[in-house]
């Protein structure tokens, strides 16, 4: 019989190695009894993922979702809306997305003329009484538009009300996807108009002064102002872009308006500044090709 005890000594030891293995492979993969070592960490929970394919859709923000200056004088036209216009040239992104019978009962513009940073928390509340799959923001523009240079919204006060924008939608609809449009490059605005005697006159009427006021002067007071809004909308861009990324449902539009070259006749007619028809249908083409594209823009 002692052949016997060397066997069982070597059947006990390989018994042995392999739970020791067992329990090592269990401690590297994180699996424990009951567990699976495809199911992962019991109740952990996958990032959500971006909807190319959204249902609704609200939109927020200034002059430019409500097509201002688009079809009238001194007046919105929100059905040429890039966000949620029905007008068939322009191609409304609720329009590309919805279809044109789905998209009048399902997307909402509560954007408002003149709007500024420190207005986008109230817009976002009435938003999300709809508990819209994708919500679009297009804020900035007037908060660097300001009679003086220096009363241009400081950068932290913008960000402040950013954040508490997104977190009052988050509160209240949580699933809901933010779209963030950057603040399109207020002098390239200029340098489209500026030659021209009708557009100066009408720039006198005061928009947009701390860009657009003495429009032909070269001397360093006016072309140092200029270069101060510009930078300030650069600032503005980045903190849209990184208050953005802390939210797993925000997809900035990577400096996409900002850098897009607006032509004059892409521009309204009766002041050159605002997007006209056509400058609403690029804007609607941009945002399509974003919201719909499964990576975000780099």
């Amino acid at each position: 019989m002692r052949t016997t005890t060397p066997y069982r000594r070597a059947r006990r030891s390989l018994v042995g190695a392999v739970a020791a293995a067992a329990v090592l492979a269990g401690t590297v993969t994180g699996c424990s009894s009951g567990e699976s070592s495809s199911g992962g960490e019991r109740g952990a929970q996958a990032a959500p993922r971006w909807n190319t394919a959204p249902t609704s859709i609200a939109a927020v923000g200034d002059s430019i979702t409500r097509g201002f200056d688009a079809c009238s004088v001194l007046a919105d036209c929100p059905e040429v809306s890039w966000a949620t216009g029905d007008d068939p040239e322009v191609d409304s992104l609720a329009t590309r997305l919805l279809g044109a019978a789905e998209a009048p009962s399902h997307s909402w513009n509560y954007a408002v003329t003149g709007s500024r940073m420190a207005d986008l928390p109230a817009q976002l509340a009435s938003a999300a009484e709809h508990k819209p799959d994708l919500v679009t923001v297009m804020v900035g523009s007037n908060d660097a538009c300001r009679p003086l240079a220096s009363s241009m919204t400081p950068v932290a006060d913008f960000r402040g009300g950013f954040e508490q924008a997104l977190a009052g939608l988050r509160a209240a609809s949580p699933r809901s996807q933010v779209y963030v449009s950057s603040v399109p490059d207020l002098q390239r605005l200029w340098e489209q108009g500026k030659d021209s005697p009708m557009v100066r006159q009408i720039w006198k009427l005061g928009i947009c002064q701390s860009m657009l006021a003495d429009p032909l002067s070269a001397i360093a007071g006016s072309a140092t102002r200029r270069e101060q809004v510009r930078a300030r909308v650069v600032e503005y861009n980045e903190v849209l872009r990184e208050v953005c990324a802390k939210d797993e449902l925000c997809r900035y539009d990577g400096g996409a308006v900002f850098q897009y070259p607006f032509a004059a006749d892409q521009l309204s007619r009766w002041d050159w500044f605002h997007p006209g028809k056509d400058g609403q249908a690029r804007l609607a083409e941009l945002a399509h090709r974003q919201v719909t594209s499964v990576r975000p823009p780099r």
